[in-house]
């Protein structure tokens, strides 16, 4: 690793190590069951990880967040587009868009579950439907940026639509659709708790309301630890890569 590499890891090691250190100061001094140590949240990891139970319920929540982010983003990226090009469309739908931005979530989560009942459609659908409008509006700012002089070129070397959407369309957008990808993954894991608290029975968020029942702050701490340290590792070892590999050929360019 070069030494451009190495200062920020440990700046990174260096700020996780202050912040446990942080946390078992205060939890020392306060000495209750509402903040335990950073050991005892360990046992419980270990110990929930040894049952099965950690990867079984972790493994539910991370296949509810990957159904409902291809969903929104593939519901969302098609009408941002659509709307970006269309501007009597957009025009007609944008008040649509803004009353879904503004729907609270917890009001979409409760209307699916009365409407298509307690099942994984429901979770999955209540999940997309709060994230499909954030991915409408970057995508629509990402279709009004096109330059035109691309599509123009496009229709003078008569590109299929197929070499449009790769050469023209897909690059231009790239910027967009990585701002709303990982804005996407950080919003729909937190709703799917939600999601799964209300009306699952599986699920980090289902744990988490058992553990809140039996006021165990310890098993909170742990699965909501387990849960980000996952989301942590797809974003620093898929989301980045791949976006460092999408936006290759602006680095050879330059």
């Amino acid at each position: 690793m070069t030494r451009s590499g190495v200062m920020p890891a440990l700046t990174v090691a260096a700020s996780l190590a202050a912040l446990g250190l942080l946390w078992w100061l205060a939890a020392g001094a306060w000495q209750s069951r509402a903040l335990p140590t950073p050991v005892a949240v360990w046992r419980t990891l270990a110990a929930e990880a040894a049952s099965g139970d950690l990867f079984y319920n972790l493994g539910a929540t991370l296949g509810r967040v990957v159904a409902a982010y291809i969903v929104a983003m593939v519901v969302g990226t098609a009408i941002g587009t659509f709307l970006g090009l269309s501007r009597r469309a957009d025009r007609f739908f944008n008040p649509w868009l803004v009353l879904f931005l503004n729907i609270p979530a917890l009001v979409v989560i409760v209307l699916a579950y009365i409407w298509f009942g307690l099942n994984e459609a429901a979770a999955i659908g209540a999940v997309a439907v709060n994230k499909i409008p954030n991915v409408v509006v970057t995508m629509r700012e990402g279709a009004r940026a096109f330059d035109p002089a691309y599509s123009e070129l496009a229709s003078v070397y008569r590109f299929s639509w197929p070499d449009r959407i790769r050469h023209i369309l897909l690059p231009q957008l790239q910027p967009y659709l990585a701002a709303a990808s990982r804005s996407g993954i950080a919003l729909i894991w937190k709703i799917v708790l939600v999601v799964e608290l209300l009306g699952r029975s599986n699920g980090v968020g289902f744990q988490i309301s058992l553990y809140f029942q039996l006021f165990d702050v310890a098993g909170i701490l742990a699965y909501t630890l387990a849960f980000v340290a996952i989301m942590l590792a797809v974003e620093f070892m898929m989301v980045q890569p791949l976006e460092r590999h999408a936006t290759r050929w602006r680095r050879r360019a330059a």
